[in-house]
Order: structure tokens, then C-alpha cells, then sequence
């Protein structure tokens, strides 16, 4: 499920990327930083990555997940100072908002 995932956030990095002056890289994506002191985005640009990333979860895995929720922004370690805390946030939210059907289709993938 993380590759799926990754490959989402990839999606969107690369919608992101053609509307942006300065590009985020994509080469290494799971290491970038996308808040805080070295992020790629400040918080009104995170909130409207994030907003396009909670409609490709919706999208492929047919489920409702907010990234912008009090859960997630008082987590003690940020989702979202990189792109693989962010996956690693998404995969435990889309398996409590899908329950057994999302679970069932998942198989065991190399950690990113």
C-alpha cells in the first residue's frame, strides 16, 4: 500500500510542480521535507497540497481521509515533516476509514 500511496503523493508533486517557479525535487521524494524550517511549502501551500492529496486517497482507495485534522497536526511527530512520515500517516488513516476492505487488498511491500 505504500508504494500506492507514494505514487499519489508523486501525482501530485508533479501537479504541484507545473503551477510552481521553484520545483520540489522528485529524485529522492520520500526524504523531502514539506513543513517546517527546511519544507518545501508554507502552511497555506501545505493545506492546499494536502487538500489535493485527500482527493487522490479518495479517488484510488475509495475512502475519506483528512490531513488536516486536529489528529494529525497535534501528532507528536509532525506527518508532515517528510513525504515518508506523510505515507506512513495516510496508510494507518485509509486502514481505520476502510477498515477490512482496504486491508484485504493490501499485500506486504519493502519499506520505503
Amino acid at each position: 500500500m505504500k508504494d500506492r500511496i507514494l505514487g499519489l503523493i508523486a501525482g501530485v508533486v508533479d501537479e504541484v510542480n507545473e503551477r510552481r517557479s521553484e520545483k520540489i525535487p522528485t529524485e529522492n521524494l520520500v526524504q523531502v521535507s514539506l513543513y517546517g524550517e527546511v519544507g518545501v511549502f508554507d502552511s497555506m501551500h501545505l493545506v492546499n497540497f494536502l487538500v489535493l492529496v485527500e482527493e487522490a486517497i479518495e479517488d484510488e482507495f475509495d475512502v475519506e481521509v483528512s490531513l488536516t485534522s486536529e489528529k494529525a497536526v497535534s501528532q507528536r511527530v509532525s506527518p508532515f515533516s517528510s513525504v515518508r512520515r506523510l505515507v506512513d500517516y495516510i496508510e494507518g488513516e485509509i486502514q481505520l476509514a476502510g477498515g477490512a476492505e482496504v486491508a484485504v487488498g493490501a499485500v506486504a511491500e519493502p519499506a520505503l
